[in-house]
């Protein structure tokens, strides 16, 4: 009955009837909750899963990254492409991940500008935000004796390491790329960990890049396919064992997740000394860094407190709407 339902369906109302906002207000309040997402993106250290958890998305989005399942693949194989549509969150997905298009766009020069000349403002601002969120976290994760410590502790030093390790060489195998695209695009629904600086941790940064330079150059567009099949794969494969994580083992998992977001801090410490650098594709790139402590209170110094306080409690405003709500 529900594929001769389907059959039935125009395109527009194939698209329009799955899941999603139901009103103009709730589609433009998730348009810029995909824009943050897409900044966050483009903001080493930060992720995309931080912005969603920080605007309350973050469940939503694992379900409907969950709608893509082997019901859609069928239709898909069998070119039934109107069936295909109506089994997943497409509503929610386009909107959210239009959004994101958006600010990777039209916010990369604007990013680039704000970093480069005011790089300690900036990641003053996001530490102030995350440390919210992970007060946020913190409260909801209910019993922090025993695994719910354990995990939390684990998931600090997983962060702690991994966004200081200094990237290393690595195959340029079909395989290896498909892991690549697997591994990075699992920052999207990841908190505390940064797509682009996972491609720079895996040696692939400047091999990716090359190749969007020119798409449609042959060799180009295989990596290119295998890289996004990978991110297709993983973000199918990750969110399903997240999502059952969550189910089974919720407390435990909120605090990782929580741990993952006070190890990436090590990342997102506004002071920092560049310790080695990299020319990528005629731009220099940081590649590793320390963090250190100011020099001196001045007058950046206070700018910088009042910004993360600002991002603070821009945040738990934002928390507490929600609950409200």
């Amino acid at each position: 009955m529900q594929s001769k339902e389907t059959n039935n369906l125009s395109w527009k109302e194939a698209i329009l009837s799955t899941k999603g906002p139901t009103t103009l207000r709730e589609s433009l309040m998730l348009f810029i909750k995909g824009l943050f997402m897409g900044a966050a993106n483009i903001i080493p250290g930060v992720s995309g899963g931080t912005i969603a958890l920080i605007t309350g998305i973050y469940q939503e989005l694992l379900f409907a990254i969950r709608s893509v399942d082997m019901t859609t693949i069928r239709f898909l194989k069998q070119f039934e492409l109107r069936k295909a549509l109506n089994t997943v969150h497409l509503k929610f997905l386009s909107i959210l991940f239009g959004g994101a298009a958006v600010a990777i766009f039209s916010l990369a020069y604007l990013m680039n500008y704000v970093f480069r000349n005011y790089a300690v403002l900036t990641w003053a601002f996001f530490f102030g935000l995350i440390i919210a969120s992970i007060v946020i976290m913190g409260i909801r994760t209910q019993k922090w004796l025993g695994s719910g410590g354990i995990a939390f502790l684990l998931g600090t030093a997983f962060a702690f390491i991994f966004v200081g390790l200094i990237p290393v060489s690595t195959p340029e195998s079909w395989w290896f790329i498909l892991l690549t695209g697997a591994v990075a695009i699992c920052t999207m629904i990841l908190p505390g960990l940064s797509g682009a600086f996972l491609l720079l941790i895996l040696g692939k940064y400047e091999y990716i890049t090359a190749a969007l330079k020119n798409p449609f150059y042959t060799a180009n567009f295989i990596v290119l396919s295998h890289f996004m099949i990978g991110c297709v794969l993983g973000l199918i494969a990750f969110s399903r064992l997240l999502s059952f994580m969550l189910r089974r083992y919720e407390n435990a998992t909120m605090a990782f997740l929580t741990g993952i977001m006070c190890g990436s801090l090590r990342k997102v410490w506004p002071w920092k000394e560049v310790l080695e650098t990299r020319v990528i594709r005629g731009k220099e790139y940081i590649i590793s860094e320390a963090n250190i402590l100011p020099a001196s209170f001045n007058n950046e110094l206070a700018l910088a407190i009042a910004l993360a306080v600002i991002g603070f409690i821009l945040v738990i405003v934002l928390e507490k709407t929600a609950v409200k709500k």
